[in-house]
């Protein structure tokens, strides 16, 4: 039986609150897939988690990656332990899903994209917004040119994390192993979808603060104007100091139509061709990229979320977050092979 046949062999390294979410989607029999093992630096909560769901335990990361009966992994770990964690992953011939984002430095999601060279085997990484249905719309429009040249998008990420959410761990709101704030732990989903969406950025200009919370190294207010290569224009608004549960919204206009949505609910379309909106199903975003991800291991296509996109996504963060620093306009980090 091979991983064609059979339901897809997983193991989980890290069971934090997201690690919790990926097991407890694994266990649902949504997807063709079983957990096998989880692991985790603290050993005791790992045990608890194995206790509470019936589940094996590897004492170490090492111990799970040198299993035999494990084709795939499933890491969230804090976000700069990402890059030795997927590394070793990878280079022990493991298929890797990823959390967001693929690191917090644009070298580190390079050194992770070498091991996902020499291994062969499939990296994807945790961007489910792409998922939505509306949002899959939204791209097809883009992409067939309904909404003419797209000139400007707005996007805001209006957020509330308390100071107790930063002291539940010590490595919230560092640099080290948070790598930013309200624009690389939140709003890391909405520039993945930006880019997606709106193509490559050439140049970022941003102002960045920590304005309601304390004893954090990083942001939890940033605004950004950015200039696709493209020459649309952006607007981005990202914030963890937003009381209210304030909608996240986003406006993308083209000199042929326009359209909003606001929590990924289209509230505005407009088109010159008077386009008619479908009816949209809800789905379940994280499921359905996990499917996607079974399903490039099984049938040897890239994930729609791919590492060298995500590098991106690092690599216009951290822009933003040196414009901030210098409060001059910085562009990203190309890759190597541009």
């Amino acid at each position: 039986m091979t991983t064609k046949t059979r339901p897809l062999r997983f193991g989980i390294i890290g069971v934090g609150t997201v690690g919790r979410q990926h097991i407890k989607r694994l266990l649902s029999g949504a997807a063709p897939a079983a957990l096998v093992a989880i692991a985790d630096d603290n050993v005791e909560a790992a045990a608890a988690v194995a206790d509470e769901h019936g589940l094996e335990i590897a004492r170490s990361t090492g111990e799970l990656l040198q299993r035999g009966d494990i084709d795939a992994v499933v890491i969230a770990v804090p976000s700069g332990l990402h890059g030795d964690v997927a590394a070793a992953a990878l280079d022990a011939g493991k298929h890797v899903y990823l959390e967001k984002p693929i690191e917090v430095t644009v070298a580190a999601a390079d050194k992770i994209r070498a091991a996902e060279r020499r291994s062969g085997k499939v990296l994807s990484i945790v961007s489910q917004r792409r998922f939505a249905a509306e949002n899959q719309f939204i791209k097809k429009l883009i992409d067939e040119g309904a909404l003419g040249q797209v000139t400007s998008a707005t996007i805001e990420v209006p957020l509330w994390r308390s100071q107790e959410y930063y002291d539940s761990g010590n490595w919230r709101g560092t640099w080290a192993l948070d790598g930013g704030g309200a624009l690389m732990n939140q709003g890391v989903h909405l520039v993945d979808l930006a880019l997606w969406l709106l193509g490559d950025v050439d140049e970022v200009y941003a102002h960045t603060g920590l304005l309601a919370h304390e004893k954090i190294e990083v942001e939890d207010t940033v605004t950004v104007t950015a200039r696709f290569q493209t020459g649309a224009q952006l607007n981005f608004h990202a914030s963890t100091a937003a009381f209210g549960r304030l909608p996240i919204r986003m406006n993308i206009m083209g000199d042929k139509g326009s359209i909003v949505t606001e929590s990924e609910r289209i509230v505005h379309f407009f088109s010159e061709s008077n386009l008619q909106l479908p009816t949209f199903e809800a789905v379940d975003q994280q499921l359905n990229q996990l499917l996607d991800f079974i399903s490039a291991i099984r049938n040897g296509h890239p994930p729609l979320a791919t590492s060298d996109q995500a590098r991106n996504a690092v690599a216009f963060i951290e822009a933003v977050y040196e414009s901030g620093r210098t409060g001059r306009p910085t562009q990203p980090l190309k890759s190597a092979k541009e």
